[in-house]
């Protein structure tokens, strides 16, 4: 039977059903944002409260690869409810979207899915849930491909997204999806290391703060060293960033997320 909490949150969000409740109540609905092809999720906190305003984060998936990496593989519902239920987190909602058509979707969060999440789904959100509309209630992450396209997108709209993360991602642009056959200067646009030194005076005014991390290497395109790199760069133009390095791969993905959130939404 559904709960007062469901029918509220499934009434602000037309087109979104719910599929499952966390352990501490928290919910996750699913339903195709403004734009999209196919269907993404919406988690919202235990005790979620309209009247309430909430920090979000907008989780990108890698690629090929669905936003159910998140609900599924990472277990961010779980993690979630247990670390707000206890106060160690401040509650938060996530937003999940999707790139691509399908689940083999190889390409990149860029050009048209770079557009339809800052020029749809961000005011979509910003007006059917109860957000922190500005850059210092909003974060931007992603694992591997998603990572990349944290850092892109985040680099590129630095008045929107107060807080950057990359989660085993990385930092230049592949010939694929929008930049197959894209020119020099389309690639310069996406390339968040030159990118980074464009955008120092913007990222110090907009106070942007990142979180880079990395596992063992799961591509040749995202050696671990390039993080360390990312992150040493940021550092050296004076912009706040954390960088972490896990050793295995046993359950990477989900202490990469983990780390994350508790760094962007920590309660103390």
């Amino acid at each position: 039977m559904a709960t007062v909490a469901t029918l509220v949150s499934a009434a602000l969000l037309p087109g979104f059903t719910g599929v499952s409740v966390g352990p501490a109540g928290g919910q996750v609905l699913r339903g195709r944002f403004p734009g999209t092809e196919r269907p993404g999720y919406v988690y919202l906190p235990p005790s979620f409260d309209p009247r309430v305003r909430y920090p979000v984060v907008y989780l990108l998936h890698g690629m090929p690869g669905s936003p159910a990496e998140y609900v599924d593989g990472t277990q961010l519902t779980q993690f979630a409810d247990a670390a707000v239920a206890d106060a160690s987190l401040r509650p938060f909602i996530a937003i999940v979207p999707a790139a691509g058509a399908d689940g083999h979707y190889n390409g990149e969060w860029a050009g048209p899915w770079e557009h339809i999440l800052v020029d749809h789904v961000v005011p979509w959100v910003d007006g059917h849930l109860p957000t922190e509309a500005t850059a210092s209630g909003r974060v931007i992450a992603g694992l591997s491909a998603g990572g990349y396209g944290a850092v892109d997108i985040g680099l590129r709209n630095p008045s929107l997204f107060g807080t950057i993360e990359s989660w085993s991602g990385y930092f230049r642009p592949l010939h694929d999806g929008p930049f197959k056959d894209a020119t020099r200067d389309v690639l310069a646009a996406n390339d968040p290391t030159q990118l980074v030194r464009s955008e120092v005076p913007a990222l110090r005014r907009a106070k942007t703060r990142f979180f880079v991390s990395t596992g063992p290497a799961h591509s040749h395109w995202a050696p671990p060293a390039d993080t360390i790199e990312f992150g040493s760069e940021l550092r050296a133009y004076g912009i706040p960033c954390t960088v972490r390095a896990y050793g295995g791969r046993g359950g990477q993905w989900s202490r990469q997320l983990a780390d994350g959130l508790r760094w962007a939404f920590s309660a103390t």
